[in-house]
Formats: C-alpha cells, structure tokens, sequence
C-alpha cells in the first residue's frame, strides 16, 4: 500500500453496462508501460463486485482479474460509469471507497460516476463536478454536495470528480502532474496526442442558450435584432420595433423569456461570436466588430464570463480539431 501523496498502485472499478470510453481513459493513462519514457511503472487493476463477466454499453464484455479487495492496496481508486448511472452501486462498493479514503487514498469518478461517490456520502462538504447534463440533479439529490457545473474537473481533498467523457483524461493527467510532476504528465499526453491541460470549462460545449418568445410583436423584435447585431442598440430603440414603450417592454420581454433584454442580447452576441470563431478567418477585432461587442478587449470580457474561456483558446479548440496539423504529436513542453 502506498503512503498519503503516492500515486503507483491504480485500481478502477467496472460495473455491468460500464461506459468504454471512460473505462479505456483510466486504461490508456495508467494501465501502459511507459518507463521507457520516463514515467513510473503504476500497478494497474481492473476491479469487479463478482467473477463472473460484465458487459459493456457498446457490446462487449470483459472478466477482470481482481475484486473489491483489491481495492484495499490502492493509492488511487478510479469509478467509471454504468448502466446504473445515477444510482447507487451497493453497500459493497460504497465500503469499500469509504475505507480507501480513511486510510489516504485517493478516490475519483468519471462523469456520471459522480453519484455513486454522492451516494456513499464521498461528496458531503465537498466540491465536486459531473457531466453538465446531470450536475443540477446532483445539486438537487444531494444538497451536501456544492456542485461546481462548468469545470472540467474538481479535486477537493481526497476526492476528485470529472465532467462527462473526455475529462476524465483531464482529471487523470491532473492527478499525474500532482503527483509526479509536468514533464511526466506531458509524456503521456505526448503518447496519447492529447493536450496535457486544456483551458476552459464545459460551458465552451455547451450550445448557446437560444431563448425565444411567443409574443409575436416580441418575437419580430428579437428577429430584427439578431439581424442587427453589430449596431448600438439600446432597449429605447429596441422596444419601437415592437411598438412598445422601453418600460413595457423591458417587463413584457423578461416575463417571456425569462432574462433582461441586455442578457439575451449579450447571450446572441456571444453565441454569434462562437460561430464565427468556429468557422470564420475573421481577426478577432473583426468578430468583435461583427458582433456589436465595439472591441477585442470587450468581446473577451464577455466571452469569458459566458463560455469559460477567451475568444483565441476557443478558436484553437475548434480549429485544431479540424486541422491536419491536430495530427502531429505534441511537442515537449506543449
């Protein structure tokens, strides 16, 4: 067993209708040999309640080597989702975890995993995270727990919980650089072709919030300014395309989308500004420009604020995913 702050012996822990991707992400980081490069030799296990098979999601099923016992030596014990998804996984395993933390363990979960943490009591008096479709459920079921929904990971003492998918490669190579330093961390990310830390949270995979109206003199008036986004337009101005005085509008307008017209108009601004980003050549003083935001500076203020991140991390996001050059091993030091 190892000591407090040690992370070489990894077990992760697979239910019936385990999710692959999240299962092959603790695989690919820790279960690979990969001395030759410099990284510590982790002893990795992959854990099961009984000994017969599991099957997967996708159509597959696997036997693994070891029980919940063997989660007893591990510095690290990694839950991946199930079909079960957000419900409890059994006295068991709930134990089991509990134990791993009173002796120094770290425990952690991928996505929806987060639940079975919540369910096992894990997550009380804690931060912790999940994929953004479930975190108000998890705010909602488990009041205890200060659910933190547009990271891409959080580690709070002991505990650390990853949002849906591939954040568990974020929250896995987090762990490593922790406890075994960057250049370590960025090795496997090299092997793996995967940035060793991404910016941003979950709010850049969001979709932008499209909030409409049923009021047909409001819904024009919505029309008109998605039209018009790159002029000054001010509720004054704005509320005479619905034949409305500013006050009544302004009330009528929250009443039926439920925010101030200066927040949808920002929400419009900023889900434009994504797009061009996405697709565009234009410089980001022109998207700004584009967008009614009048600066680069301004643009990223907002940006920032709605999305998580900066205008320029997000187009790299998208455009190095379409890239040939996305291909191409990291450098070191990336």
């Amino acid at each position: 067993m190892g000591v407090p702050g040690d992370l070489h012996d990894v077990a992760v822990v697979v239910g019936e209708g385990f999710s692959a991707f999240e299962f092959s992400v603790a695989c690919e980081v820790f279960g690979i040999d990969r001395t030759e490069e410099g990284v510590p030799a982790f002893r990795f296990a992959v854990c099961t309640e009984g000994a017969g098979p599991v099957g997967s999601r996708q159509g597959f099923s696997l036997t693994a080597d070891h029980r919940f016992d063997r989660l007893d030596t591990a510095d690290l014990v990694i839950v991946t989702p199930t079909k079960a998804h957000r419900g409890p996984a059994g006295e068991a395993l709930h134990e089991k975890l509990y134990a791993a933390l009173e002796r120094g363990a770290t425990v952690a979960s991928f996505c929806s995993a987060a639940f079975v943490l919540a369910h096992a009591g894990l997550l009380d008096g804690r931060r912790a995270t999940t994929h953004y479709r479930y975190a108000a459920e998890l705010a909602q079921r488990f009041p205890l727990v200060e659910v933190v929904p547009d990271v891409l990971y959080v580690e709070d003492g002991p505990v650390a919980t990853s949002a849906g998918t591939s954040a568990g490669i974020d929250l896995s190579l987090h762990l490593v650089r922790r406890h075994h330093g960057s250049a370590v961390a960025t090795a496997i990310a090299r092997r793996m072709v995967v940035p060793p830390h991404r910016d941003g949270g979950q709010a850049q995979y969001l979709e932008a919030p499209v909030r409409a109206c049923g009021d047909e003199s409001l819904q024009n008036a919505l029309t008109w300014a998605v039209a018009h986004l790159d002029q000054d337009i001010d509720v004054a101005g704005w509320s005479r395309t619905a034949t409305m005085s500013a006050r009544t509008f302004a009330r009528r307008f929250r009443a039926e989308t439920g925010v101030t017209p200066h927040r949808w108009l920002l929400e419009q601004r900023v889900s434009a500004a994504r797009n061009l980003l996405e697709d565009g050549d234009e410089t980001i003083d022109e998207v700004a420009r584009r967008c009614g935001f009048g600066s680069a500076a301004m643009l990223r203020q907002h940006f920032l604020r709605l999305v998580g991140t900066t205008p320029t991390a997000y187009r790299r996001t998208y455009r190095g995913s379409r890239s040939p050059e996305a291909v191409r091993l990291l450098p070191a030091g990336a």
